[in-house]
């Protein structure tokens, strides 16, 4: 008599059977299906009408980029020469003023004071110095008491000189012509000599200024043209090198490099650039533009190969309006696919207009 176990192990074997038959059906018919049907692939694409042109190996000279901050070639914390409280401000944050306008008044009583005792003093001075000439002449007094008074009559002089010097102080005026770009204080606050009262810069003369690593700073020098861009406006300029720090900081291992730039319309200080630092020559493949195709984070390029588009996997380098450069995937001299690329498949056949 047959267990359970044994009838089980019988009912899986069958099943197992079963299964293998009909795999080995599946691919009998397969097979045969194969061999009826065309293969869907290269020879379903219709062929496409482009233009080539030979990638060209170029020699350029290789950059590394450095940040830095556009600055005022000329600018000035304005501050008051005398202590008193602000009676005027009359500028304002990004106002225009020209040399000798007035920025604020100070409240300057007490000079005004001293300087009418000062006057005083002057009169009387100038009395007695003439009284005393007149004696001289006449013999009545001595030299020396004469001069006396006359040291006295200059002091007096002096003192009136100098306070009304003071009191031309009470008006803070504009060293320059430029622009308001900050102000510490306000009308009502204390000025003080030292305490600064606002800032002033030329908006015309501005400079590019960069720590450069002391590794790749050695062939920069003062009067060689640098090229700097900004993003924000998306603009190159050309730079010329006026100053190069003789030492490097001994904490950041960088030498301050200062550029002057041209006056171009939408410029600022404060603005961030990249400063191109050469350091040497590189050769590569340049394409046309219109060449390089971006399909999701990837860039690619077709190259036409016995009658066929075959695509390319390739490493952007510079761009240019007209140009690209690529480090790697493509050869010199090899023929890229520069007109339709976008709309070309790999393995689609090309039929080569140019």
């Amino acid at each position: 008599m047959k267990t359970k176990q044994t009838i089980q192990n019988s009912r899986i074997g069958k099943a197992i059977a079963l299964a293998a038959g009909v795999t080995l059906a599946a691919c009998l018919l397969t097979g045969c299906h194969k061999s009826t049907e065309p293969e869907h692939g290269q020879s379903s694409l219709t062929p496409v009408k482009v233009s080539v042109q030979a990638a060209v190996l170029r020699t350029r000279v290789a950059t590394e980029e450095v940040m830095g901050t556009v600055q005022p070639k000329t600018r000035a914390t304005v501050e008051a020469k005398v202590a008193g409280r602000i009676l005027q401000m009359p500028v304002t944050i990004g106002q225009r003023v020209n040399a000798g306008d007035p920025l604020a008044l100070i409240d300057v009583r007490e000079i005004e004071a001293r300087l009418d005792q000062a006057r005083a003093m002057l009169a009387q001075a100038k009395k007695d110095y003439d009284r005393f000439t007149t004696l001289l002449r006449q013999g009545a007094v001595t030299q020396a008491e004469f001069d006396g008074i006359e040291a006295r009559y200059k002091a007096a002089e002096a003192a009136v000189r100098e306070a009304e010097s003071m009191l031309d102080y009470a008006r803070v005026s504009a060293p320059f012509n430029g622009v308001i770009t900050r102000k510490y204080a306000d009308v009502g606050d204390f000025a003080a000599p030292g305490r600064p009262l606002l800032e002033l810069e030329d908006p015309t003369t501005l400079r590019f200024e960069a720590d450069v690593p002391e590794a790749i700073c050695q062939s920069i020098h003062p009067g060689m043209t640098m090229t700097v861009s900004f993003p924000t406006l998306k603009i190159t300029l050309e730079g010329v090198v006026a100053e190069v720090a003789p030492a490097a900081d001994p904490i950041s291992r960088t030498m301050l490099v200062k550029l002057d730039l041209p006056q171009t319309q939408g410029l600022k200080s404060g603005m961030f650039g990249r400063l191109a630092v050469p350091v040497g020559q590189i050769t590569s493949v340049w394409v046309p533009a219109s060449a390089v195709v971006k399909r999701g984070q990837m860039e690619i390029v077709f190259v036409a190969t016995q009658g066929h588009a075959q695509m390319r996997l390739v490493k952007v380098g510079k761009r240019t309006n007209a140009e690209v450069e690529l480090l790697s995937g493509v050869d010199n001299g090899e023929l890229i696919v520069v007109d339709g690329a976008p709309m070309i498949r790999d393995g689609q056949p090309l039929v080569v207009e140019n």
